[in-house]
């Protein structure tokens, strides 16, 4: 006989045992409640053995289950990992050995000591969780293969770097190879771990199952046990109450039977012998009960006339001759009014019966106005009791009750909800049309009485529901609507329709639900919600949500992936929006956005940070040539020509990307970093991309210090106006002077021209700087001879203000300078904004008298086009010319061409940045009419203009000049 036959017998055998013990002293001693005490007790402790035993068990699987994973699954997965990380140092070291780079070395050999740190932590817990010695032996040995493989790959790339110093020698020491061979051995070291960690599992896994099967069997056997004495003390404990009880109950009918005289049988000491003598006291109470209700009905019908004397009904008895046997006070009161009242067959016929369907009860209306209810009773000797009651209150009640209704009724059915009142039962007591409305249900069909049941089961026959079934419907309510407090939820109708349905607790413990059409304010609601999140122009996530994403990617990114964030804007957008307005604007950022889309696949995000501002998310890349490929791509894709409106538009746009985690692990720090590339791919030419660099930060950072710096320095008033001579090549004297800015930083010292005028028109402030210059040059140079010339740079941010006109005026009349000795300076970029314009702005100012000149000409394009569509009075060659204009193979054809174009129509040339005197002689000699540069002088301050005009006023040395150099 085996272990779990031999422990059911012998637990059958101690609790048959235990009960017989237990069943003798309960049929002994004691009462009833102490034997059924005696039992429960023990079917108590049964019951406790049993779930203590099964707790224990199950606590025990429990802990099987956590050591399990704990040990065994830990060890095997830790030790996974440590192959893992081993397979990725072979591969970096493989990298690392066959690289040139330094920087990259440099990279490789921190990630294989990371590796190799992380190879180590995996193994130390791999042996901590392991089940066996042989497996932590195991991860001792990988440790110690790992660290030897560690050290010949040290001296493999000693070895490396000894070649290259060498210049192509093969020095001594470690050679690939040898790295390769020996990582075979660590692989096969680390496989025998793996196998080591899952064998002790499986083995841990077959005694688990082994002892939770143990634990069932025994489990089994105890409850088969409990089952057999729960019958037995069962049928013990019937067999010791019913008997008794059937000698008490056939007492107890002979007493109810109206044997007053029965004989009780005498009982015991338990609650059966106490209730026989209880039925015995019963019977003599009995007894003394109908002696005493005799005496007292004939006190009755004393106090009951008294009651039909004081009662506030009329009442009167008629006998079977139609006589009036009894009648009270205020019975003959009401008859003396209306003697008809006695008439209770006419009553019947004549009065309207609004009351009771068995046509026992009518009403009457008195003379005086007054309404009785009239009830009719018929007595056994064929009599009739009549029973006037007055109703006037109620009928007055009823009314109201009526007017009430209809205005009720009113409501219900132009209410804008639909409504239905269920009442305890569940059933239906008022419904309105606008429910039988919002469902496409019938009125005729859905009546009172109905069930909810009912009623879903006509909305799903009406097609509002799809598939769904009423079984379908009411567990969507169940789960939305707590039973006693009620609650509220959206059904979705198959037609698109949004049903808002709450239902309330009424005060009888019925229901009250309403149904609202919210499908218009729903869909407003998610607009909204979607509008919040979203740019309004192209659809695309906005900034919220945007950075919801990034963040969403910081934690998603796992080991060895990461993701990039991209930062892009469009090149020369404003021109577009400014030539051909904001319509065909709206229209490009729309056909970007697409364009964009398509570039990136699905689990990567476009968004719109504003404007022509765009940003990307890329998931899932490998390494920087993925992100490349995207910036690539998306440049070549955005670049493409548009076709919008019926007009040809080509945009380029530059990018600036960050890799997380290298350039940062917040979103605010990788699009801080992504705007910061941008910047500097604007930088550098546009239509191009940049990856984030730790410099590139630092630049910026000192461009925004010095754009503080410019902006404060309009306050402190840093500014100075320098003046540059401009030298009349016929007469052979000065003619007049350039006005150029200066800045006096206080610490950074003199800053150059073109490191914060660029910024002064990024950042708008040129505006307000080409404005001081204006005001400050006219009123310096009116105190200049009456011949001298002022000629200032106007900009093309200034030409955009509306306000320039007024401006220039405004200089003018306050200086008191004639506009004739005014020569306003200007680029051909000034026309590239919006050309019609900015002509017509040309044409008003040199209405006034003032002098136009083309700066820089023949650096830009479509310069010829320019000069026909409007006069200028000069133009500069620009210095790049002049300054190759005396070499073999320069400029001089290009100077010679642009001189006798001037000549040809009509305007003054000058050459700008003369600065030897072989340019200046060979100026002169092909007929150019000015000359600038600093072969006559640098720019000076407004104290040195005097002295300037003496100097120059008769002609300009060239022999002083070159005995001047040559000493």
């Amino acid at each position: 006989m085996d272990l779990r036959s031999s422990l059911r017998t012998g637990s059958v055998a101690v609790f048959r045992f235990v009960a017989e013990r237990v069943s003798r002293v309960a049929l002994t001693k004691g009462s009833i409640r102490t034997q059924i005490l005696i039992f429960s007790l023990a079917m108590s402790a049964i019951a406790v053995a049993l779930g203590g035993y099964s707790v224990l068990g199950i606590r025990h699987a429990g802990d099987l289950v956590a050591r399990t994973f704990d040990k065994s699954l830990m060890s095997i997965n830790y030790a996974r990992a440590a192959g893992a990380d081993f397979a990725a140092m072979r591969v970096a070291s493989s990298q690392r050995l066959l690289t040139t780079d330094p920087a990259a070395r440099a990279r490789l050999d921190g990630q294989i000591e990371s590796l190799a740190k992380t190879l180590s932590e995996d193994l130390s817990v791999a042996a901590d969780r392991s089940q066996s010695s042989r497996a932590a032996k195991a991860a001792a040995k990988v440790q110690e293969a790992a660290d030897a493989w560690m050290a010949l790959h040290r001296r493999a790339v000693e070895s490396s770097s000894e070649a290259g110093a060498a210049s192509g020698l093969h020095a001594p020491g470690t050679s690939v190879g040898d790295v390769d061979r020996y990582s075979e051995i660590v692989s096969q070291q680390v496989e025998l771990l793996v196998n080591y960690t899952a064998g002790d599992g499986f083995l841990f896994r077959q005694r688990a199952l082994s002892t939770i099967k143990r634990d069932l069997q025994l489990n089994v056997a105890g409850l088969t046990a409990a089952l057999f004495l729960s019958a037995l003390f069962s049928w013990l404990l019937a067999r010791r109450i019913i008997g008794p009880v059937a000698i008490a109950s056939k007492a107890a009918r002979r007493i109810a039977g109206g044997d007053l005289d029965a004989t009780i049988p005498k009982g015991g000491t338990d609650e059966l012998g106490t209730l026989l003598t209880a039925m015995e006291t019963m019977r003599d109470n009995i007894r003394r009960t109908v002696d005493q209700e005799v005496s007292q009905r004939r006190s009755a019908q004393t106090r009951l006339s008294d009651a039909l004397e004081t009662s506030r009904e009329g009442v009167v008895l008629l006998d079977a001759d139609g006589e009036i046997a009894l009648a009270n006070s205020r019975a003959s009161e009401l008859i003396r009014l209306s003697p008809q009242l006695l008439r209770s067959d006419r009553i019947d016929t004549a009065a309207p019966a609004d009351g009771e369907a068995n046509g026992f009860a009518s009403e009457a209306q008195l003379s005086d106005g007054r309404w009785l209810r009239v009830s009719r009773s018929e007595t056994q000797e064929g009599g009739v009791v009549l029973v006037y009651s007055d109703i006037t209150t109620l009928k007055e009640q009823k009314a109201e009750l009526h007017a009430t209704n209809l205005r009720l009724d009113a409501a219900l059915t132009h209410m804008s909800q639909g409504l239905c009142l269920y009442d305890r039962d569940g059933r239906l007591q008022v419904v309105n049309p606008r429910f039988c409305e919002i469902f496409d249900v019938s009125p005729e069909l859905i009546v009172p009485g109905m069930t909810l049941e009912d009623v879903l089961e006509m909305s799903v026959a009406a097609g509002n529901h799809g598939s769904r079934t009423v079984a379908d419907l009411l567990a969507e309510r169940d789960r939305s609507i707590d039973g006693r407090e009620g609650g509220n939820y959206l059904q979705h109708l198959s037609d698109g329709r949004i049903i808002s349905i709450a239902q309330r607790p009424t005060s009888d413990d019925g229901w009250l639900v309403t149904c609202e059409d919210v499908t218009e304010q729903q869909r407003a609601e998610s607009q909204i919600a979607f509008m919040a999140r979203h740019d309004a122009l192209t659809k695309l996530p906005n900034r919220t949500l945007l950075a919801e994403r990034i963040e969403q990617a910081v934690a998603q990114a796992g080991r060895g992936l990461g993701f990039a964030v991209f930062c892009l804007d469009l090149d020369n957008f404003k021109q577009v929006n400014d030539t051909l307005g904001h319509p065909v604007g709206d229209e490009l950022l729309c056909a970007v956005a697409d364009r964009l889309n398509a570039c990136v696949r699905e689990v990567d995000t476009v968004a719109r940070l504003g404007g022509d501002e765009f940003a990307v998310i890329q998931c899932g890349i490998q390494n920087a040539e993925d992100t490349e490929r995207l910036a690539r791509r998306i440049v070549e894709c955005v670049g493409a020509p548009y076709e919008l409106s019926g007009h040809r538009v080509v945009v380029g746009c530059s990018v600036g990307m960050s890799v997380s985690p290298n350039d940062g692990t917040t979103g605010e720090k990788l699009l801080k970093n992504a705007d910061v590339a941008l910047y500097r791919a604007k930088m550098e030419g546009r239509g191009t991309w940049r990856f984030f660099e730790p410099a590139m930060d630092a630049s910026l950072q000192r461009r925004r210090a010095l754009e503080l710096d410019l902006r404060e320095a309009m306050v402190r008033d840093e500014f100075a106006l320098f003046y540059q001579p401009l030298y009349d090549l016929h007469l052979d004297r000065i003619c007049g002077f350039e006005a150029l800015l200066r800045w006096h930083h206080p610490k950074r010292g003199l800053v150059p021209p073109d490191q914060f005028i660029p910024i002064a028109e990024e950042i708008g402030l040129i505006v307000q700087l080409g404005e001081w210059v204006l005001n400050r040059a006219c009123e310096q140079a009116v105190t200049w001879p009456s011949e001298m010339k002022l000629a200032v740079n106007v900009s093309a941010a200034q030409f955009r203000d509306p306000g320039l006109i007024d401006i220039i005026s405004g200089a003018l009349t306050t200086s008191k300078l004639s506009p004739r000795r005014l020569e306003l300076e200007i680029t051909e970029s000034v026309f590239l904004a919006n050309s019609s314009e900015t002509i017509a702005t040309l044409h008003k100012l040199k209405a006034q008298g003032l002098r136009i000149a083309l700066d820089d000409f023949g650096t830009g394009y479509s310069s010829l086009s320019y000069l026909r569509s409007f006069p200028f009075d000069k133009l500069k060659i620009d210095k790049s010319f002049v300054r190759d204009a005396t070499a073999a193979h320069g400029s001089k054809s290009i100077v010679r061409a642009v001189i006798s174009l001037g000549r040809s129509l009509g305007m003054t040339t000058i050459a700008e940045g003369v600065e030897t005197v072989e340019q200046l002689d060979h100026m002169r000699a092909e007929g150019c009419n000015e000359a600038q540069g600093f072969l006559f002088s640098h720019p000076v301050p407004v104290t040195e203009i005097a002295a300037k005009i003496l100097e120059l006023r008769n002609g300009f040395k060239a022999d002083a000049f070159r005995n001047a150099m040559a000493s």
